[in-house]
């Protein structure tokens, strides 16, 4: 028998000082089987920068061709797609054709660091291509929020976040890799 998703529910308040943009969002987490925490807090994290009322998560580790987070105009077009992780090179060319902005969180530190470095001159030829890595101490922090109902703060300035809610908070600055 095959397992099925854990689900998680998060209701995040967020203050985005950078963008102007104060609101609250209550989402609907699907955890994969083969997904840890600390990966599923990056995803939430990702939706945390780039909130909006149309970004919705995909169906991530379950389908080779979606995104772990997308937002789409009313017309259907793809207008922001983002990927956690170290991904192939191919697939984020295709992800660069499909949509207006690409962005990768990638996460962990020497292995970010050591992907980046083996792509950098591929990935540097898409021009709607954005790369932001969270180091290895600061994804174990966002872990250590992940409870099955989360309610969390977010407040967002100068590219720096402060994440409260359920435990110690949470600071966060993304290196941003290529913008």
């Amino acid at each position: 028998m095959a397992l099925k998703a854990t689900i998680f529910k998060a209701e995040v308040a967020i203050a985005d000082l950078d963008r102007n943009l104060y609101d609250t969002f209550t989402l609907t987490l699907a955890q994969h089987p083969s997904e840890n925490d600390a990966r599923m807090m990056v995803r939430l994290f990702a939706f945390m920068l780039f909130a909006d009322a149309r970004l919705e998560f995909g169906r991530g580790l379950s389908s080779d061709d979606e995104p772990d987070l997308w937002q789409k105009d009313l017309t259907g077009a793809i207008e922001l797609w983002i990927s956690l992780g170290q991904l192939d090179e191919r697939w984020l060319r295709k992800a660069s054709g499909r949509a207006g902005r690409v962005v990768v969180m990638s996460y962990g530190d020497r292995v970010a660091e050591v992907w980046w470095e083996q792509n950098r001159a591929t990935l540097e030829k898409l021009p709607n291509l954005s790369v932001y890595r969270i180091g290895a101490d600061d994804v174990q922090a966002l872990a250590g929020l992940a409870s099955r109902s989360m309610s969390l703060q977010c407040t967002i300035q100068e590219g720096e976040a402060l994440i409260t809610g359920g435990g110690d908070p949470v600071r966060i600055t993304p290196i941003v890799v290529r913008a």
